[in-house]
């Protein structure tokens, strides 16, 4: 009986296996606490932030309570079917390379593609956003100046090493974390009466005129893409897989925990905006300027000096999501370059095993998309949350897909026993998470059709859909690739060299075999 058959923890050692050849050079460098914090608000910035006031402008507190609950439920679904796969098989490239793993390799490359443009385009929307909010201050400023302040620091952050990356993200996202706390403790003080006009709100702004449904089915639709984007990017801590100590062990931790997240803060958080924030405040949805609904909470406190300090936290939480974007972004590049997907010079590493070229292209296309902000900082933010939204969903889907294929092949080769996290969800979750989304990607666009057509917010809202199946069927006819038969899928764990180890994990407990490579199973 081989190591790999008696399963993934055997004596205690990652199992191994001769016949597996090293493909992963990138240094596992991301502590325990890093992940943990990056898991918990890596991802939590503009969508929440500044997206909310979006949704419920367009349509009303019930809607952004509503939908943010039913994309809230997709997300968890997807990131048990998630963990899962990442706990067996921690790549980088994670939900991607499983695509073509399990799936086709044309799906795997649409997949990557799509999501990398996703990561590049989540960057350059952050940026934008950094001068929406602050024109909080003053508009006669040029904070597009500061923008690329900001971007030139991130990919400094990215290139340097995965621990500058990881320390920088693991401090963005606990100030987040704290904010949300304090955001929800402070909302409930002013709706039970500590507010300026000194009265309780209770449920009153969602009495009325227009409240609590607001733009009717269309205005509904809307939301869905809205609160996409805003939880976008839960899906890619699995991307870290590739660069985390002890991934098999960490992740599972890590999924387990999205279900409290997502009810802390993305649900309470809208919640709380509904019950606080009237639908018709200015500011909340303009094509010039943008106010976060979290920054007129705190003004309703009672205090100008906090409306400026939680727009100054919320500038840094938008920092961290650029930052968190740009990562995944080009390490999804890096694995394209891997898998033959994209040219060879983006898998060049630094002496710190860094993707280089994959950032500096990816931050590239970032500063470009950024640059478009001439037509208007609000109105491009509108059309890139759209893309990366309808983004989030396809990759929702194809993760979904993916996990199907995963468990068919487990079953085939008698290897689910192997398993170190198993999906309870399965098998009703992955299907939800591909039906729903399914659905929702078709009818959100709802409001680019009533009460006019609107062509350059239908392109926002379904540009993607063509462009991801032509890409899959255009790759399919190139390399005539086949349908993964469930029998013969590539199941075997990923693997690593001793090299890719930090310093202190060489002597991993004192264990160590004198092996040449160590796995992760």
């Amino acid at each position: 009986m081989t190591d790999i058959e008696k399963g993934p923890y055997h004596d205690g050692l990652p199992a191994h296996d001769e016949h597996v050849v090293a493909a992963d050079k990138l240094r596992r460098a991301l502590s325990p606490r890093q992940v943990q914090m990056i898991a918990i608000g890596g991802t939590i910035g503009t969508g929440l932030f500044l997206g909310t006031g979006k949704a419920l402008a367009t349509g009303g507190p019930a809607s952004l309570l509503i939908c943010y609950a039913i994309v809230g439920g997709i997300v968890f679904v997807t990131m048990m079917a998630l963990g899962e796969m990442a706990a067996y098989v921690p790549v980088a490239g994670s939900f991607c390379s499983y695509a073509g793993r399990y799936v086709d390799d044309s799906f795997g490359f649409a997949l990557t593609w799509n999501y990398w443009f996703n990561d590049a385009v989540s960057t350059a929307a952050d940026l934008v956003a950094l001068q929406l909010i602050m024109e909080y201050w003053t508009t006669t400023f040029p904070w597009y100046a500061l923008g690329l302040i900001v971007w030139a620091l991130i990919v400094a952050a990215n290139i340097i090493n995965v621990r500058a990356y990881g320390e920088l993200e693991y401090w963005l996202c606990l100030l987040k974390v704290v904010t949300i706390i304090v955001f929800i403790i402070l909302s409930i003080c002013v709706n039970a009466g500590a507010n300026t006009d000194h009265r309780y709100i209770g449920g009153h702004n969602w009495h009325i005129p227009g409240a609590p449904f607001v733009g009717g089915i269309g205005g509904f639709a809307s939301v869905f893409v809205t609160a996409s984007f805003a939880y976008g990017g839960t899906e890619s801590i699995a991307i870290t897989a590739g660069e985390t100590r002890d991934p098999a062990r960490q992740l599972p931790r890590v999924v387990k925990n999205v279900f409290w997240r997502i009810l802390l803060f993305y649900i309470l958080s809208a919640l709380m905006i509904g019950l606080n924030v009237a639908y018709n405040t200015p500011g909340l949805n303009s094509k010039a300027t943008r106010t976060s609904p979290f920054t007129i909470a705190f003004q309703m406190a009672g205090s100008h000096v906090a409306g400026s300090f939680i727009n100054a936290v919320i500038l840094t939480s938008i920092v961290s999501a650029g930052n968190h974007a740009l990562f995944a972004g080009s390490r999804l590049l890096y694995t394209l370059g891997i898998n033959g997907h994209a040219p060879k010079a983006f898998t060049r590493l630094t002496r710190f095993q860094v993707p280089w070229v994959a950032v500096l292209f990816t931050s590239a296309i970032s500063g470009i998309l950024f640059g478009l902000s001439f037509v208007g900082a609000g109105q491009l933010w509108t059309w890139l949350q759209n893309i990366v939204g309808v983004s989030n969903q396809l990759s929702w889907i194809c993760i979904g897909i993916a996990s199907l294929r995963f468990r068919a092949g487990l079953k085939a080769q008698g290897k689910e026993h192997l398993l170190p996290f198993k999906n309870w969800t399965y098998p009703v979750g992955p299907i939800v998470a591909v039906v729903l989304n399914s659905f929702i990607v078709l009818v959100q666009g709802w409001s680019c059709f009533s009460p006019s057509f609107s062509a350059v917010d239908f392109v926002s809202y379904y540009i993607e859909l063509p462009i991801f199946a032509l890409m899959i069927v255009v790759w399919k006819l190139i390399k005539r690739t086949k349908f993964q038969r469930a029998s013969e899928m590539d199941l075997v764990t990923d693997v690593y060299t001793i090299e890719d180890i930090e310093p202190e994990e060489k002597g991993w407990k004192g264990r160590g075999k004198k092996l040449g490579t160590w796995f992760c199973f």
